[in-house]
């Protein structure tokens, strides 16, 4: 039997094999033709250690049930989110480039206003001046003020010579200058997954002083800057490195002037803006939670370079869009308490207004509310 089923294969036709060669060695030669001729070359992430998430004193995994929406259907990617107490407004800019209005009252009544449209804009990262002047980080035309009469000027597009790709977070000191941060000098949004894939660092924190017009780069090297928040002292401010799931203190007055520090690690997700709420803590977004499974994948430079090859993009992986929400630090860097949801991803702004938390998304068509007293964190 042996000897038949050899000489069966044995007189089999050349074709047949050449045919099955071929089915082999097809779509092994496109993988490795399409590996090199990606221009992609990842670099290693400077991660110390594995990933272990930092302790939660109170918890609501459950965000989504305690949240309703506000606006819907006529605010298109609310990315961030600045709240004005005396005309209890909340400015937020659109993928539409409207920055538009939501105006809340006591009574709960809500209506939504277009109010500015930036022309070939898409603005993201907010800050209210005192007074009622609106600064803008705008992803295609730099950093921006919006008088109250709605007029857009444009304040600084480069800083060292180099123009801005990315204009994202964004916050206020008291003396009036403008601290905000470039995410990526070299991807602009539509190619913010490459900054992600390609793991180098091409952020920048810089200052605009409206007194001189100067820009000035205070912190280079940085891994996707993002949100900005002002200490209420004005002696320092906290930035976040989305890619790194870390936020860091750049200290802007005293002794350490100019010096940068570790301010939270080891973050649940991966931060995004970040907003003081005059009572004591931060509230830092957290786009998506942030595993020991993703985390082994940003390790891998094979699999940042496998996934720029298949089109650039995460959404395959369920793990990338889970566990996003918000996270309450104290001034020194401690948690408080977390906010989020197995259903709750792309969260990209929190802004605690009385009782409540306000989030916004790049992917939803509303403003969401959160009531912070009737679904309090659980001690864990």
């Amino acid at each position: 039997m042996a000897a038949g089923k050899d000489s069966l294969w044995a007189g089999q036709n050349p074709s047949v094999w050449a045919g099955l060669l071929l089915l082999l060695v097809g779509p092994v030669s496109i993988a490795m033709l399409l590996f090199q001729a990606n221009e992609l070359e990842p670099a290693s992430l400077p991660y110390n250690g594995p990933w272990v998430s930092l302790a939660v004193p109170a918890h609501n995994n459950r965000m989504l049930r305690g949240s309703e929406g506000l606006g819907n259907g006529l605010l298109p990617g609310p990315e961030d989110l600045a709240y004005d107490p005396e005309a209890q407004v909340i400015y937020t800019g659109c993928a539409d480039g409207w920055i538009k209005r939501v105006n809340i009252t006591d009574s709960g009544h809500v209506s939504v206003d277009n109010w500015v449209h930036v022309a070939g804009g898409r603005p993201l990262g907010l800050a209210l001046s005192p007074e009622k002047q609106l600064i803008v980080a705008d992803a295609y035309k730099g950093l921006l003020r919006v008088t109250r009469e709605g007029v857009v000027v444009v304040l600084t597009e480069e800083a060292e010579g180099v123009r801005f790709r990315l204009p994202d977070g964004v916050d206020l000191a008291g003396d009036g200058v403008v601290y905000f941060t470039d995410a990526s000098y070299k991807y602009n949004l539509e190619e913010f997954v490459l900054d992600a894939l390609e793991g180098r660092p091409y952020g920048r924190l810089m200052s605009f002083d409206p007194s001189t017009n100067e820009t000035r780069v205070l912190v280079r090297d940085l891994y996707f800057a993002n949100g900005v928040a002002v200490s209420p002292e004005n002696d320092f401010l906290v930035f976040c490195e989305t890619i790194l799931g870390r936020c860091r203190k750049y200290h802007i007055h005293g002794e350490k002037k100019g010096l940068v520090e570790n301010f939270i690690d080891n973050l649940p997700g991966f931060p995004d803006n970040i907003h003081y709420d005059g009572e004591g803590c931060f509230w830092i977004a957290l786009t998506v939670g942030r595993t020991y499974f993703v985390d082994m994948l940003m390790r891998s430079r094979l699999v940042r370079k496998v996934w720029s090859i298949w089109g650039n993009t995460m959404s395959w992986i369920p793990q990338l869009k889970m566990n996003g929400g918000v996270l309450a630090v104290s001034l020194e860097g401690e948690v408080v308490a977390l906010y989020s949801d197995p259903g709750l991803f792309s969260v990209t702004s929190g802004v605690k207004i009385g009782r409540h938390i306000y989030y916004g998304s790049l992917l939803n068509d509303y403003v969401s509310r959160f009531d912070l007293k009737q679904h309090a964190g659980r001690a864990t």
